[in-house]
Protein backbone atom coordinates (compact mmCIF):
# COMPACT_ATOMS: atom_id res chain seq x y z
CA UNK A 1 0.00 0.00 0.00
CA UNK A 2 1.41 3.48 -1.32
CA UNK A 3 2.00 5.71 1.58
CA UNK A 4 -0.78 8.56 1.91
CA UNK A 5 0.79 12.14 1.98
CA UNK A 6 -0.30 14.63 4.93
CA UNK A 7 -3.85 16.15 4.19
CA UNK A 8 -3.92 19.49 5.35
CA UNK A 9 -7.63 20.52 5.91
CA UNK A 10 -8.52 24.09 4.93
CA UNK A 11 -10.29 25.81 7.62
CA UNK A 12 -13.13 27.85 7.25
CA UNK A 13 -12.57 31.28 7.08
CA UNK A 14 -15.31 34.36 7.77
CA UNK A 15 -16.39 35.08 4.26
CA UNK A 16 -15.12 38.52 3.06
CA UNK A 17 -17.12 41.01 1.59
CA UNK A 18 -17.79 41.37 -2.02
CA UNK A 19 -16.15 44.34 -3.66
CA UNK A 20 -18.79 46.55 -5.88
CA UNK A 21 -17.82 47.21 -9.43
CA UNK A 22 -17.46 50.86 -8.39
CA UNK A 23 -14.77 49.54 -5.24
CA UNK A 24 -12.59 47.07 -7.96
CA UNK A 25 -12.50 50.39 -10.20
CA UNK A 26 -10.58 52.35 -7.57
CA UNK A 27 -8.86 49.37 -6.09
CA UNK A 28 -7.38 49.33 -9.66
CA UNK A 29 -5.35 52.72 -8.33
CA UNK A 30 -2.65 50.23 -6.90
CA UNK A 31 1.13 50.68 -6.13
CA UNK A 32 1.63 54.33 -5.05
CA UNK A 33 4.76 56.32 -6.02
CA UNK A 34 5.63 58.22 -3.66
CA UNK A 35 8.15 61.26 -4.50
CA UNK A 36 9.91 63.40 -1.57
CA UNK A 37 9.90 67.09 -1.75
CA UNK A 38 11.63 69.34 0.47
CA UNK A 39 8.38 71.40 1.66
CA UNK A 40 4.96 70.68 1.73
CA UNK A 41 3.22 69.82 -1.48
CA UNK A 42 0.87 72.80 -2.15
CA UNK A 43 -0.34 72.08 -5.55
CA UNK A 44 -1.01 69.57 -8.40
CA UNK A 45 -2.40 70.03 -11.58
CA UNK A 46 -2.44 68.03 -14.70
CA UNK A 47 -2.45 69.43 -18.24
CA UNK A 48 -5.68 68.77 -19.93
CA UNK A 49 -3.88 67.93 -23.30
CA UNK A 50 -1.77 64.94 -23.81
CA UNK A 51 0.43 63.44 -22.74
CA UNK A 52 -1.19 65.30 -19.59
CA UNK A 53 2.10 66.15 -17.50
CA UNK A 54 1.72 67.79 -13.88
CA UNK A 55 2.89 70.36 -12.27
CA UNK A 56 4.01 69.85 -9.01
CA UNK A 57 4.35 73.09 -6.30
CA UNK A 58 6.38 72.65 -3.48
CA UNK A 59 8.43 75.43 -1.44
CA UNK A 60 10.23 77.73 -3.99
CA UNK A 61 10.04 75.68 -7.20
CA UNK A 62 7.70 74.07 -9.84
CA UNK A 63 8.77 70.62 -10.73
CA UNK A 64 6.34 68.86 -14.07
CA UNK A 65 6.55 65.08 -14.08
CA UNK A 66 6.00 63.02 -17.10
CA UNK A 67 2.97 60.94 -16.27
CA UNK A 68 3.96 57.66 -18.09
CA UNK A 69 7.19 57.66 -16.02
CA UNK A 70 6.95 60.22 -12.92
CA UNK A 71 10.64 61.15 -13.72
CA UNK A 72 11.47 64.88 -13.37
CA UNK A 73 11.15 66.87 -16.75
CA UNK A 74 11.32 70.33 -15.83
CA UNK A 75 11.95 72.17 -13.00
CA UNK A 76 11.32 76.01 -12.61
CA UNK A 77 13.03 77.46 -9.69
CA UNK A 78 12.55 81.41 -10.53
CA UNK A 79 10.40 82.68 -7.67
CA UNK A 80 11.59 84.98 -4.28
CA UNK A 81 9.24 83.16 -1.90
CA UNK A 82 7.35 80.37 -1.74
CA UNK A 83 5.54 79.07 -5.12
CA UNK A 84 1.64 78.50 -5.02
CA UNK A 85 -0.74 77.09 -7.58
CA UNK A 86 1.08 76.31 -10.69
CA UNK A 87 -1.32 74.73 -13.75
CA UNK A 88 -0.45 74.25 -16.87
CA UNK A 89 -2.11 76.15 -19.86
CA UNK A 90 -5.02 73.52 -21.91
CA UNK A 91 -2.27 73.62 -24.81
CA UNK A 92 0.23 72.47 -22.57
CA UNK A 93 2.73 75.21 -23.84
CA UNK A 94 2.34 78.15 -20.43
CA UNK A 95 2.57 77.49 -16.96
CA UNK A 96 1.28 80.05 -14.73
CA UNK A 97 2.00 80.28 -11.28
CA UNK A 98 2.45 82.89 -7.82
CA UNK A 99 4.40 83.28 -4.95
CA UNK A 100 3.80 84.85 -1.43
CA UNK A 101 5.00 88.26 -2.13
CA UNK A 102 2.37 88.31 -4.43
CA UNK A 103 3.99 88.03 -8.01
CA UNK A 104 1.76 86.10 -10.49
CA UNK A 105 4.10 84.71 -13.22
CA UNK A 106 3.45 82.80 -16.69
CA UNK A 107 5.97 80.73 -17.94
CA UNK A 108 7.36 79.00 -21.28
CA UNK A 109 7.03 75.10 -20.41
CA UNK A 110 9.98 74.06 -22.56
CA UNK A 111 12.69 77.06 -22.69
CA UNK A 112 11.65 77.92 -18.83
CA UNK A 113 11.61 81.51 -19.81
CA UNK A 114 9.54 84.39 -17.97
CA UNK A 115 7.25 85.61 -20.36
CA UNK A 116 4.59 87.93 -18.35
CA UNK A 117 4.70 89.17 -15.01
CA UNK A 118 1.94 89.91 -13.33
CA UNK A 119 2.12 92.42 -9.96
CA UNK A 120 -0.53 94.21 -9.06
CA UNK A 121 -1.09 91.95 -5.70
CA UNK A 122 0.66 93.33 -2.45
CA UNK A 123 0.01 89.82 -0.49
CA UNK A 124 0.49 85.88 -1.10
CA UNK A 125 -1.50 84.61 -4.07
CA UNK A 126 -2.67 81.18 -3.29
CA UNK A 127 -4.53 80.74 -6.84
CA UNK A 128 -3.41 81.36 -9.96
CA UNK A 129 -5.18 79.82 -12.87
CA UNK A 130 -5.37 80.38 -16.70
CA UNK A 131 -9.12 80.43 -18.34
CA UNK A 132 -10.05 77.42 -20.13
CA UNK A 133 -11.67 78.68 -22.75
CA UNK A 134 -10.14 81.53 -23.31
CA UNK A 135 -6.42 81.45 -23.41
CA UNK A 136 -5.63 84.96 -23.31
CA UNK A 137 -7.15 85.05 -19.87
CA UNK A 138 -5.53 84.49 -16.25
CA UNK A 139 -6.99 84.47 -12.76
CA UNK A 140 -5.76 85.31 -9.41
CA UNK A 141 -7.13 85.45 -5.93
CA UNK A 142 -4.85 86.72 -3.04
CA UNK A 143 -4.76 87.29 0.13
CA UNK A 144 -5.64 91.16 -0.41
CA UNK A 145 -9.02 90.05 -0.39
CA UNK A 146 -9.37 90.56 -4.21
CA UNK A 147 -9.91 88.79 -7.48
CA UNK A 148 -8.42 89.51 -10.68
CA UNK A 149 -8.85 88.73 -14.45
CA UNK A 150 -5.93 89.61 -16.18
CA UNK A 151 -5.28 89.81 -20.06
CA UNK A 152 -2.12 88.04 -20.68
CA UNK A 153 -0.54 89.94 -24.03
CA UNK A 154 -1.03 93.05 -22.53
CA UNK A 155 -0.15 91.92 -18.77
CA UNK A 156 -2.82 94.64 -17.39
CA UNK A 157 -6.09 93.28 -15.52
CA UNK A 158 -9.34 93.42 -17.01
CA UNK A 159 -11.39 93.23 -13.66
CA UNK A 160 -10.57 93.65 -10.04
CA UNK A 161 -13.30 92.23 -8.02
CA UNK A 162 -13.26 93.46 -4.03
CA UNK A 163 -16.11 91.86 -2.83
CA UNK A 164 -14.56 89.45 -0.21
CA UNK A 165 -13.39 90.55 3.41
CA UNK A 166 -10.71 88.02 4.22
CA UNK A 167 -8.16 85.90 2.17
CA UNK A 168 -9.04 85.01 -0.71
CA UNK A 169 -7.67 81.15 -1.11
CA UNK A 170 -9.65 79.67 -3.95
CA UNK A 171 -11.38 80.20 -7.21
CA UNK A 172 -11.89 79.24 -10.59
CA UNK A 173 -12.85 80.47 -14.05
CA UNK A 174 -16.39 78.22 -15.56
CA UNK A 175 -15.61 75.22 -17.69
CA UNK A 176 -18.64 76.53 -19.49
CA UNK A 177 -18.51 80.17 -19.65
CA UNK A 178 -15.46 82.67 -19.49
CA UNK A 179 -17.43 85.47 -18.13
CA UNK A 180 -18.59 83.21 -14.46
CA UNK A 181 -15.50 83.27 -11.73
CA UNK A 182 -16.18 80.90 -8.81
CA UNK A 183 -14.18 81.99 -5.41
CA UNK A 184 -14.25 81.00 -1.98
CA UNK A 185 -12.61 83.19 1.06
CA UNK A 186 -12.12 82.84 4.60
CA UNK A 187 -14.92 85.41 5.30
CA UNK A 188 -16.75 81.76 5.36
CA UNK A 189 -18.64 82.79 1.79
CA UNK A 190 -18.44 81.78 -1.55
CA UNK A 191 -18.85 84.01 -4.23
CA UNK A 192 -19.99 83.88 -7.93
CA UNK A 193 -18.95 86.88 -10.08
CA UNK A 194 -19.75 87.97 -13.71
CA UNK A 195 -16.82 89.83 -15.71
CA UNK A 196 -19.47 91.98 -18.22
CA UNK A 197 -20.85 93.34 -15.22
CA UNK A 198 -18.45 93.38 -13.09
CA UNK A 199 -20.16 92.42 -9.80
CA UNK A 200 -20.97 89.69 -7.29
CA UNK A 201 -23.51 88.19 -8.58
CA UNK A 202 -24.73 85.17 -6.38
CA UNK A 203 -23.33 85.11 -2.52
CA UNK A 204 -23.50 81.89 -0.58
CA UNK A 205 -22.90 80.60 3.02
CA UNK A 206 -21.33 83.09 5.26
CA UNK A 207 -25.10 83.48 7.40
CA UNK A 208 -24.01 81.45 10.52
CA UNK A 209 -21.81 83.28 12.96
CA UNK A 210 -20.12 79.65 13.21
CA UNK A 211 -19.31 79.16 9.14
CA UNK A 212 -15.56 77.90 8.55
CA UNK A 213 -13.15 79.48 6.06
CA UNK A 214 -13.71 78.21 2.46
CA UNK A 215 -10.55 76.16 1.76
CA UNK A 216 -11.88 75.05 -1.56
CA UNK A 217 -14.33 75.53 -4.44
CA UNK A 218 -15.24 73.69 -7.83
CA UNK A 219 -17.71 73.87 -9.99
CA UNK A 220 -19.57 71.06 -12.33
CA UNK A 221 -18.96 71.44 -15.87
CA UNK A 222 -22.78 71.84 -16.66
CA UNK A 223 -22.35 74.90 -14.70
CA UNK A 224 -25.35 74.24 -12.73
CA UNK A 225 -23.99 72.89 -9.70
CA UNK A 226 -20.91 74.14 -7.27
CA UNK A 227 -19.03 73.14 -4.23
CA UNK A 228 -17.43 74.52 -1.68
CA UNK A 229 -15.33 73.42 1.23
CA UNK A 230 -15.41 74.54 4.65
CA UNK A 231 -13.67 73.01 7.63
CA UNK A 232 -15.03 68.85 7.15
CA UNK A 233 -17.98 69.93 5.88
CA UNK A 234 -18.54 70.22 1.75
CA UNK A 235 -21.56 71.68 0.87
CA UNK A 236 -24.07 71.33 -2.88
CA UNK A 237 -25.17 75.37 -4.02
CA UNK A 238 -27.55 75.00 -7.01
CA UNK A 239 -26.75 77.84 -9.08
CA UNK A 240 -29.62 77.83 -11.37
CA UNK A 241 -31.58 78.00 -8.21
CA UNK A 242 -30.30 81.23 -7.24
CA UNK A 243 -27.24 80.04 -4.65
CA UNK A 244 -29.36 77.90 -2.22
CA UNK A 245 -27.66 74.95 -0.35
CA UNK A 246 -29.07 71.87 -1.90
CA UNK A 247 -27.07 69.30 0.25
CA UNK A 248 -24.26 69.37 3.12
CA UNK A 249 -22.46 66.21 4.18
CA UNK A 250 -19.05 65.17 6.45
CA UNK A 251 -17.21 62.46 6.18
CA UNK A 252 -14.00 63.56 7.32
CA UNK A 253 -13.08 64.40 10.63
CA UNK A 254 -11.03 67.48 10.14
CA UNK A 255 -11.00 70.15 7.70
CA UNK A 256 -11.23 69.22 3.54
CA UNK A 257 -8.58 70.54 1.44
CA UNK A 258 -8.94 69.54 -1.64
CA UNK A 259 -11.83 68.97 -4.37
CA UNK A 260 -11.71 67.03 -7.44
CA UNK A 261 -13.71 65.57 -9.91
CA UNK A 262 -13.16 61.68 -12.03
CA UNK A 263 -12.76 62.06 -15.98
CA UNK A 264 -16.45 62.46 -16.72
CA UNK A 265 -17.45 64.53 -13.61
CA UNK A 266 -19.30 61.28 -12.25
CA UNK A 267 -17.13 60.56 -9.10
CA UNK A 268 -15.75 63.55 -6.54
CA UNK A 269 -13.14 63.26 -4.64
CA UNK A 270 -12.25 65.05 -1.30
CA UNK A 271 -8.88 64.96 0.66
CA UNK A 272 -8.67 66.27 4.05
CA UNK A 273 -6.05 66.77 6.84
CA UNK A 274 -7.32 63.58 8.56
CA UNK A 275 -5.28 61.49 5.92
CA UNK A 276 -8.15 60.57 3.97
CA UNK A 277 -9.16 60.37 0.42
CA UNK A 278 -13.09 59.94 0.04
CA UNK A 279 -14.87 59.08 -3.23
CA UNK A 280 -18.53 59.98 -3.69
CA UNK A 281 -21.44 58.99 -6.70
CA UNK A 282 -22.56 62.56 -7.23
CA UNK A 283 -25.83 61.36 -7.87
CA UNK A 284 -26.32 60.47 -4.21
CA UNK A 285 -23.27 62.17 -2.61
CA UNK A 286 -22.38 58.96 -0.90
CA UNK A 287 -19.12 57.47 0.18
CA UNK A 288 -18.11 54.67 -2.50
CA UNK A 289 -14.30 54.30 -2.10
CA UNK A 290 -11.98 55.27 0.96
CA UNK A 291 -8.24 55.48 0.59
CA UNK A 292 -5.70 56.18 3.36
CA UNK A 293 -2.65 58.34 2.87
CA UNK A 294 0.67 58.26 5.45
CA UNK A 295 0.22 62.02 6.23
CA UNK A 296 -2.55 65.21 6.31
CA UNK A 297 -3.42 65.73 2.35
CA UNK A 298 -2.94 69.37 0.97
CA UNK A 299 -3.95 69.18 -2.81
CA UNK A 300 -5.24 66.31 -4.62
CA UNK A 301 -5.91 66.09 -8.49
CA UNK A 302 -7.00 63.06 -11.20
CA UNK A 303 -5.40 62.86 -14.45
CA UNK A 304 -8.09 63.91 -17.55
CA UNK A 305 -7.68 60.20 -18.53
CA UNK A 306 -8.35 58.91 -15.30
CA UNK A 307 -5.63 56.75 -14.89
CA UNK A 308 -3.54 58.91 -12.21
CA UNK A 309 -4.40 60.50 -8.95
CA UNK A 310 -1.74 62.99 -7.46
CA UNK A 311 -1.58 64.05 -3.77
CA UNK A 312 -0.01 66.39 -2.15
CA UNK A 313 0.85 65.89 1.50
CA UNK A 314 2.11 68.28 4.63
CA UNK A 315 5.48 66.21 4.91
CA UNK A 316 6.30 67.08 1.56
CA UNK A 317 5.74 63.68 -0.05
CA UNK A 318 3.97 63.18 -3.14
CA UNK A 319 1.55 60.24 -3.64
CA UNK A 320 1.10 59.58 -7.36
CA UNK A 321 -1.48 56.19 -7.51
CA UNK A 322 -1.54 54.71 -11.23
CA UNK A 323 -4.55 52.60 -12.55
CA UNK A 324 -3.64 49.83 -15.30
CA UNK A 325 -5.75 49.62 -18.11
CA UNK A 326 -5.31 46.83 -20.73
CA UNK A 327 -4.18 47.06 -23.39
CA UNK A 328 -6.65 47.96 -26.61
CA UNK A 329 -5.77 47.11 -30.02
CA UNK A 330 -2.44 47.66 -30.24
CA UNK A 331 0.26 45.41 -31.89
CA UNK A 332 2.31 43.93 -28.96
CA UNK A 333 -1.75 43.84 -27.21
CA UNK A 334 -2.60 41.55 -30.41
CA UNK A 335 0.69 39.54 -30.40
CA UNK A 336 0.34 39.03 -26.54
CA UNK A 337 -3.46 37.81 -26.50
CA UNK A 338 -2.40 35.34 -29.62
CA UNK A 339 0.63 34.03 -28.36
CA UNK A 340 -1.89 32.99 -25.07
CA UNK A 341 -4.81 32.26 -27.14
CA UNK A 342 -2.31 29.15 -28.59
CA UNK A 343 -1.37 30.56 -32.00
CA UNK A 344 2.14 29.85 -31.32
CA UNK A 345 0.92 26.40 -33.63
CA UNK A 346 0.51 28.70 -36.56
CA UNK A 347 4.54 29.28 -36.54
CA UNK A 348 5.66 25.97 -36.61
CA UNK A 349 5.47 25.68 -40.14
CA UNK A 350 7.23 28.11 -41.84
CA UNK A 351 6.52 31.57 -41.40
CA UNK A 352 6.93 33.92 -39.06
CA UNK A 353 4.46 37.03 -40.24
CA UNK A 354 6.82 39.58 -41.29
CA UNK A 355 7.33 43.32 -39.54
CA UNK A 356 4.20 45.33 -40.48
CA UNK A 357 2.35 42.27 -41.54
CA UNK A 358 0.39 41.57 -37.98
CA UNK A 359 -1.15 38.20 -37.80
CA UNK A 360 -3.16 36.23 -40.11
CA UNK A 361 -6.30 35.01 -39.21
CA UNK A 362 -6.58 32.27 -41.33
CA UNK A 363 -5.40 28.96 -39.04
CA UNK A 364 -2.84 26.95 -40.22
CA UNK A 365 -2.75 23.39 -38.96
CA UNK A 366 0.54 21.72 -38.30
CA UNK A 367 2.08 18.45 -39.59
CA UNK A 368 1.80 15.43 -37.98
CA UNK A 369 4.99 14.03 -35.87
CA UNK A 370 5.07 9.92 -36.62
CA UNK A 371 3.51 7.43 -38.08
CA UNK A 372 -0.63 6.98 -38.60
CA UNK A 373 -0.33 3.96 -36.60
CA UNK A 374 1.93 4.80 -34.34
CA UNK A 375 0.44 5.24 -30.70
CA UNK A 376 1.38 7.10 -27.69
CA UNK A 377 2.12 6.19 -24.24
CA UNK A 378 0.63 8.74 -21.59
CA UNK A 379 3.54 9.12 -18.89
CA UNK A 380 2.78 10.01 -15.60
CA UNK A 381 5.15 11.54 -13.09
CA UNK A 382 5.28 10.17 -9.70
CA UNK A 383 4.36 12.94 -7.60
CA UNK A 384 7.38 14.06 -5.09
CA UNK A 385 7.27 13.41 -1.40
CA UNK A 386 7.17 16.55 0.83
CA UNK A 387 10.34 16.52 3.12
CA UNK A 388 8.13 16.46 6.28
CA UNK A 389 6.18 13.42 4.52
CA UNK A 390 9.43 11.91 3.78
CA UNK A 391 10.56 11.72 7.74
CA UNK A 392 7.31 10.80 8.45
CA UNK A 393 7.25 7.94 5.97
CA UNK A 394 10.77 6.91 7.48
CA UNK A 395 9.09 7.19 11.19
CA UNK A 396 11.88 10.10 12.23
CA UNK A 397 8.84 11.89 14.00
CA UNK A 398 11.18 14.63 15.27
CA UNK A 399 12.75 15.33 12.33
CA UNK A 400 9.54 15.63 10.64
CA UNK A 401 8.08 18.43 13.71
CA UNK A 402 11.17 20.29 12.96
CA UNK A 403 10.42 20.22 9.23
CA UNK A 404 6.97 22.15 9.76
CA UNK A 405 8.30 24.59 12.48
CA UNK A 406 10.05 26.54 9.55
CA UNK A 407 9.20 30.52 9.02
CA UNK A 408 7.70 29.76 5.25
CA UNK A 409 5.43 26.89 6.33
CA UNK A 410 1.66 27.85 6.88
CA UNK A 411 0.19 26.74 10.29
CA UNK A 412 -2.51 24.59 8.75
CA UNK A 413 0.77 22.52 7.79
CA UNK A 414 2.11 22.33 10.76
CA UNK A 415 -1.00 21.00 12.66
CA UNK A 416 -1.83 19.04 10.00
CA UNK A 417 1.10 17.13 10.69
CA UNK A 418 1.00 17.20 14.49
CA UNK A 419 -2.65 15.70 14.03
CA UNK A 420 -1.16 13.05 12.13
CA UNK A 421 1.32 12.51 15.22
CA UNK A 422 -1.16 12.32 17.73
CA UNK A 423 -3.49 9.86 15.87
CA UNK A 424 0.09 7.71 15.29
CA UNK A 425 0.29 7.81 18.91
CA UNK A 426 4.06 9.69 18.13
CA UNK A 427 3.61 13.36 19.34
CA UNK A 428 5.38 12.36 22.95
CA UNK A 429 8.04 10.93 21.16
CA UNK A 430 8.39 13.34 18.52
CA UNK A 431 8.38 16.12 21.47
CA UNK A 432 10.99 14.08 24.08
CA UNK A 433 14.69 14.88 24.28
CA UNK A 434 14.69 18.63 23.14
CA UNK A 435 16.98 21.36 24.81
CA UNK A 436 15.94 25.06 24.98
CA UNK A 437 16.91 25.74 21.21
CA UNK A 438 15.04 22.65 19.56
CA UNK A 439 11.70 23.18 22.00
CA UNK A 440 11.72 27.21 21.44
CA UNK A 441 9.85 26.78 18.14
CA UNK A 442 7.50 24.63 19.63
CA UNK A 443 6.92 27.33 22.03
CA UNK A 444 6.19 30.15 19.86
CA UNK A 445 4.11 28.30 17.48
CA UNK A 446 1.56 27.76 20.65
CA UNK A 447 2.15 30.94 21.76
CA UNK A 448 1.48 32.61 17.80
CA UNK A 449 -1.99 30.64 17.40
CA UNK A 450 -3.00 30.04 21.02
CA UNK A 451 -6.07 32.11 20.72
CA UNK A 452 -6.99 31.47 16.80
CA UNK A 453 -10.44 29.25 16.72
CA UNK A 454 -9.21 27.05 13.81
CA UNK A 455 -6.18 25.58 16.63
CA UNK A 456 -7.09 26.59 20.12
CA UNK A 457 -8.41 22.88 20.96
CA UNK A 458 -4.65 21.50 19.45
CA UNK A 459 -2.72 24.10 21.08
CA UNK A 460 -4.03 23.21 24.32
CA UNK A 461 -3.58 20.13 23.99
CA UNK A 462 0.18 20.22 23.01
CA UNK A 463 0.90 22.56 25.48
CA UNK A 464 -0.50 19.98 28.25
CA UNK A 465 1.92 17.71 27.04
CA UNK A 466 5.07 20.24 26.63
CA UNK A 467 4.15 21.20 30.10
CA UNK A 468 3.88 17.57 31.76
CA UNK A 469 7.47 16.75 30.19
CA UNK A 470 9.49 19.64 30.73
CA UNK A 471 8.10 20.86 34.07
CA UNK A 472 11.11 19.18 35.93
CA UNK A 473 13.52 21.42 34.31
CA UNK A 474 12.27 24.42 33.99
CA UNK A 475 13.92 27.18 35.78
CA UNK A 476 17.19 26.41 33.63
CA UNK A 477 16.98 28.32 30.63
CA UNK A 478 15.46 32.12 30.73
CA UNK A 479 14.10 32.07 27.46
CA UNK A 480 11.85 29.21 27.98
CA UNK A 481 10.67 30.98 30.70
CA UNK A 482 9.94 33.60 29.30
CA UNK A 483 8.01 31.55 26.70
CA UNK A 484 6.21 29.92 29.42
CA UNK A 485 4.96 33.15 30.91
CA UNK A 486 3.76 34.71 28.01
CA UNK A 487 2.06 31.51 27.22
CA UNK A 488 0.11 31.32 30.35
CA UNK A 489 -0.83 35.29 30.04
CA UNK A 490 -1.91 35.06 26.39
CA UNK A 491 -4.63 32.15 27.33
CA UNK A 492 -5.74 34.83 30.65
CA UNK A 493 -6.33 36.98 28.62
CA UNK A 494 -8.34 35.03 25.86
CA UNK A 495 -10.28 33.66 28.44
CA UNK A 496 -11.18 37.15 29.62
CA UNK A 497 -11.80 38.21 26.20
CA UNK A 498 -14.69 35.03 25.89
CA UNK A 499 -15.60 36.56 29.30
CA UNK A 500 -16.77 39.62 28.41
CA UNK A 501 -17.92 37.92 24.66
CA UNK A 502 -20.26 35.85 26.53
CA UNK A 503 -21.21 39.12 28.94
CA UNK A 504 -22.06 41.11 25.64
CA UNK A 505 -24.09 38.23 24.09
CA UNK A 506 -26.77 37.59 27.24
CA UNK A 507 -26.72 41.80 27.17
CA UNK A 508 -27.59 41.72 23.40
CA UNK A 509 -30.41 38.63 23.73
CA UNK A 510 -32.00 40.58 26.46
CA UNK A 511 -32.11 43.87 24.46
CA UNK A 512 -33.40 41.60 21.25
CA UNK A 513 -35.87 40.31 23.56
CA UNK A 514 -37.17 43.47 24.77
CA UNK A 515 -37.25 44.79 21.36
CA UNK A 516 -39.61 41.14 20.32
CA UNK A 517 -42.10 41.86 22.69
CA UNK A 518 -42.75 45.37 22.09
CA UNK A 519 -43.45 44.66 18.79
CA UNK A 520 -45.89 41.45 19.37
Amino acid sequence: MDYQPVLVQRHARPAAAKHSPESRHWRQFRHPVFIKEYAPVTSVHFCPSKPHRYAVTAATRVQIYAPRTNKLTKTISRFKDIARSASIRNDGKLLIAADDTGLVQIFDVNSRAILRTLDSHKQPVHVAAFSPLDSTQALSCSDDTTVKLWDVPSQAALLTFSAHTDYVRSGQVAPHNPHLILTGSYDATTRLFDSRTGQCEMLMGGSSSDAAPVEQTAMFPSGTVALSAAGPIVRVWDLVGGGRCIRAFSNHQKTVTSLAFSQHATRLLTAGLDQMVKVYDVSSYKVVHTMRYPAPLLCLAVSPDDTLIAAGMSDGTLSVRRRHTKANGTEDGTLASALKAGTFDTFIDGALPTLGQGLSTKKIKSKAVGDQDELRIESRRRKRLRDYDRLLKGFKYSAALDAVLRKDVPPTTSFALIQELVHRDGLRSALAGRDDVLLEPILRLLLKHVADPRFGELVCDVASLVIEMYEPVLGQSPLIDTLFVRLRKKVQAELRFQKELRKTRGALDMVFASAALAVS
